[in-house]
């Protein structure tokens, strides 16, 4: 059997590009999160016995608020980037 070069094959799937952002949000929320939850954990209980089960404890919490707070902060954040960075220069028109 054949598949077209725009079907994923079996096993395999992806999210449609509308989803790009909450993609983004929630992979950048979870990343930035298990890193706020390993420093975290260790200043306020150290690096001690139990230290990695205390981290993924603080990153079941950590995960849903983050990715909450990106998805309501993007809009805002789209706004500062766009008025902070100057835009690329249009591309030249073909004649």
């Amino acid at each position: 059997m054949q598949h077209s070069s725009d079907t994923p094959s079996r096993g395999s799937w992806r999210l449609p590009s509308r989803l790009a952002p909450v993609a983004f949000s929630f992979y950048m929320a979870g990343i930035v999160a298990f890193l706020m939850s390993l420093a975290l954990t260790a200043i306020n209980t150290g690096l001690g016995d139990g230290y990695l089960l205390r981290v993924l404890k603080a990153y079941g919490l950590a995960l849903p608020v983050g990715f909450l707070g990106v998805m309501a902060a993007r809009p805002l954040v789209v706004r500062l980037v766009a008025w902070t960075v100057t835009p690329p220069p249009a591309p030249a028109r073909k004649r």
